[in-house]
């Protein structure tokens, strides 16, 4: 079997982390799946321990970077915000130096980053940055249903305005390439969600739909993708779920993809990244700040997490032989 080399950032050294981190490694399904290096304050790390069992196979990148001094759980902090931005600089350089083949990221907050002086959006749009990826996009998924985002971190006022033809035409050309290659979907069946009610129930609650998503769709058909829509999003949820009549659904905005994995499967969710040079997945959770230190955490989305960068990087190593 292929073993990846897989780096785990810590995330914010105040949330659940560390607690996932430490847990999901310590499973035994987890440990021969690949070689480990985990990212982060091994203080702040070892406060969050919680079993009497010490996982040991994974090496640890110590930064030494978390203030000792009214170290607190469950805080939004400038400092903490600081640390967690360094394990993912240090993870994308050792990334570029080819000394790691996978990513996975532990929940980091955004305010606390951004407090930190440091401008934010996220994960996704800061990896894409850093290896200069222009068509890249968010595939959530949750056992074996996928979605994907047109837009992501994006006030809801916003939204519409960065709903283009173009925008749209390659999320579903991304959608369909990514579930061929990385998941081995033959033909995917992709659903594109309306953004109004009702799809907007012919314009009477918007006009995007017949301006720039059905424009898209019919632009990526012509390109031999298998595409439904535009279909109220309500709608489309129910008939991937209970009528599998889809293999994906595009979502225009966060919200409308995030609501109904979290219900299929909050502690199983995971994000994969489409489009970067190396495999890039994370939880679906966020820090967890009120569970944070309690031993509370579930790590059920990072071992997922782990599990499909190991699928997905041996499934790419395969193809390339």
């Amino acid at each position: 079997m292929i073993k990846p080399r897989i780096i785990i950032t810590m995330g914010d050294p105040s949330g659940i982390g560390p607690e996932v981190i430490f847990k999901g490694l310590n499973n035994p399904g987890i440990a021969k799946l690949a070689e480990f290096a985990v990212i982060g304050d091994r203080w702040a790390f070892n406060k969050a321990k919680s079993e009497k069992r010490k996982a040991k196979n994974f090496k640890f990148i110590d930064l030494n970077n978390v203030p000792r001094n009214n170290f607190k759980f469950g805080k939004v902090d400038a400092r903490y915000g600081r640390a967690s931005f360094e394990y993912l600089e240090l993870a994308v350089k050792l990334i570029k130096e080819k000394k790691a083949d996978c990513l996975v990221t532990a929940p980091v907050d955004k305010e606390a980053v951004n407090k930190a002086g440091i401008k934010f959006n996220g994960h996704t749009e800061y990896l894409a940055g850093k290896f200069n990826i222009k068509d890249f996009l968010m595939m959530l998924i949750v056992g074996k249903y996928y979605f994907t985002l047109v837009t992501r971190h994006v006030a809801l006022k916003d939204v519409s305005k960065q709903l283009t033809q173009s925008n749209i035409f390659k999320t579903i050309i991304i959608t369909n390439q990514s579930l061929k290659k990385i998941f081995n979907i033959k033909k995917p069946r992709i659903c594109v969600c309306g953004l109004n009610p009702h799809a907007s129930d012919g314009g009477i609650f918007g006009d995007e739909e017949k301006k720039v998503i059905t424009p898209a769709i019919i632009q990526a058909k012509n390109k031999g993708c298998l595409v439904y829509g535009p279909i109220p999003a309500d709608s489309a949820v129910k008939e991937l779920v209970r009528e599998k009549k889809y293999d994906v659904l595009v979502a225009m905005y966060h919200d409308q993809a995030l609501i109904p994995l979290k219900i299929l499967g909050y502690e199983q969710g995971v994000n994969f990244t489409c489009g970067l040079p190396f495999i890039r997945t994370t939880p679906l959770h966020g820090t967890a700040f009120d569970i944070a230190g309690k031993n509370k955490a579930n790590p059920g989305s990072i071992i997922e997490a782990i599990k499909l960068a190991v699928e997905t990087y041996c499934n790419a190593s395969l193809q390339k032989q």
